[in-house]
């Protein structure tokens, strides 16, 4: 990619008219450049000045003389560019008038700069936008409107360029970088990449680094040597510019991937055994403890997630470190996350408001791996002296055999159909149907295509349901215990839970 890591060095009329001391410029740069390893383009300035110069104003003071006096022949200018090919840049160069643009192309240049005087200069960009060459414009005094509709031409065009923030101030000072603009035209323009043309004095090495910092990825500065203005840098200076942006970047460190450079298992607590584990047995919070100190290879604290089941593959003696060579490892992640997508898809399709922030439990009676055929969703809503719970089923889920001692409970169809089997006898209920489960009545629940029903009692206790089946009452890890967000519903899927 063209747009990354790029340092571009502006010769502008530096060459002060004078053919060696362009080439000077550019070798002197170049033994600079070659201490770093970026991407370095060189760029010159074209002008048509025999029609560039209103013929009533060629010998007019401040930039007409300027230009004048430091004209070359396009001869001269295909001798700078080929020096700077030689010396291994990326040959750029800005044109201030059309006839140039065709000079450009005549003489090979592989990208084009647009100067901010020229940045809606529309008969200008039109033909640039005729060139098969990218395009790094500057920005400098252009309102928000003018870069939205130049983005939007060259968008259009879908020509590959980039948007540089810059200040029209030579040199510029301090007070007046404005670097935080960098950020507006991130956020504006995320798919565009940001860069920073630079004009503030020669030995401020700081600009770069909070540019680089806040996401620019293009940088240009003036280079000259001798006499030359006091925004332009001389060899010493530019490298010591290019240096700031080395250790910058060393700082920055790796970049779309999260590093791992220590991971403090010095101060982590380990899993230790808090009795004898037989192999087969699954580790929890009854049969460890956490402790001090952890040695590699040890299960930490950190790692006793409610997504991850560790089983003993080799036997633990009590207060033994729980290493992970003697655990077989089971991650649950992405099945939780296939359930997360289902549930989320029958929420969305009944249309239900649910509480923004609630918890609720994943019954799976008989492991997770069952839940889409034994289990349940259960949102707890409230429970005082009444309760209530918002329950949902999923396409053939079915709800095990039970009854309650303490409660006393009424469903009522919210969305969907269900079966509901009290005393060995099968009621379907569909939307708007109540039923009411009397204290110590076995009942069950499941649904062919998915239910959400809502389930108001008297107060709800822990320790008040009891199973047909012994096994489900035997089994401490049949509850995932986990907090519904209403803003999921329109989140990626990847942030569901």
């Amino acid at each position: 990619m063209l747009f990354n890591k790029l340092f571009i060095f502006e010769l502008a009329n530096n060459h002060n008219g004078d053919l060696q001391h362009g080439i000077d410029i550019i070798r002197e740069i170049s033994k600079v450049a070659k201490r770093y390893d970026f991407k370095f383009g060189f760029k010159l300035q074209y002008r048509d000045l025999d029609t560039f110069i209103h013929p009533d104003f060629k010998t007019a003071e401040g930039y007409v003389k300027r230009f004048e006096d430091t004209r070359l022949t396009n001869k001269e200018l295909k001798t700078l560019k080929d020096e700077i090919c030689r010396e291994g840049f990326i040959p750029i160069c800005t044109p201030f008038d059309e006839r140039s643009v065709d000079l450009i192309e005549k003489h090979g240049f592989e990208a084009i700069k647009i100067g901010s005087c020229s940045f809606t200069d529309w008969s200008l960009l039109e033909r640039i936008a005729q060139t098969d060459l990218p395009i790094i414009a500057s920005t400098a005094s252009a309102t928000l409107k003018e870069i939205d509709q130049v983005v939007t031409f060259f968008e259009h065009r879908n020509k590959e360029f980039c948007i540089m923030h810059c200040i029209g101030e030579y040199p510029t000072k301090r007070a007046n970088l404005q670097l935080n603009q960098i950020d507006l035209l991130k956020q504006r323009y995320p798919n565009i990449a940001i860069g920073f043309s630079t004009h503030e004095e020669p030995y401020n090495v700081s600009a770069i680094k909070i540019a680089i910092a806040k996401g620019a990825r293009v940088f240009e500065r003036h280079v000259a040597m001798g006499l030359h203005n006091t925004y332009s840098s001389t060899p010493g200076q530019i490298n010591n510019w290019l240096q700031s942006a080395k250790d910058t970047y060393s700082m920055e460190g790796i970049e779309n991937a999260r590093c791992h450079i220590n991971n403090l298992i010095e101060l982590k607590r380990g899993v230790f055994a808090k009795i004898n584990l037989k192999k087969g047995e699954k580790l929890n919070k009854d049969n460890v403890f956490y402790a001090i100190p952890c040695r590699q290879g040890q299960l930490t604290a950190n790692d006793m997630s409610k997504y991850t089941e560790y089983i003993v593959s080799k036997k633990l003696k009590a207060k033994e470190a729980v290493e992970l060579k003697k655990l077989k490892v089971r991650n649950l992640r992405e099945k939780f996350f296939e359930i997360m997508k289902e549930l989320k898809v029958i929420i969305l399709k009944s249309h239900i408001t649910l509480p923004e922030k609630v918890d609720f439990d994943l019954s799976h009676h008989y492991g997770i791996e069952r839940f889409k055929k034994w289990g349940a969703t259960i949102l707890s809503c409230i429970n005082r002296e009444y309760c209530k719970k918002i329950i949902i089923l999923l396409p053939k889920q079915k709800h095990p055999f039970h009854y309650h001692l303490k409660k006393e409970e009424t469903f009522q169809v919210l969305y969907g159909n269900m079966d509901v089997t009290i005393d060995k006898k099968i009621k379907l209920l569909k939307v708007g149907d109540i039923l009411t489960i009397e204290r110590s009545k076995m009942h069950n629940f499941s649904s062919k295509e998915g239910v959400i029903f809502e389930e108001i009692s008297t107060t709800d206790y822990k320790d008040d349901s009891f199973y047909e089946d012994k096994t489900i009452s035997k089994n401490k890890d049949r509850k995932t215990c986990m907090t519904f967000k209403s803003d999921w519903l329109v989140k990626d899927d990847k942030k569901w839970y």
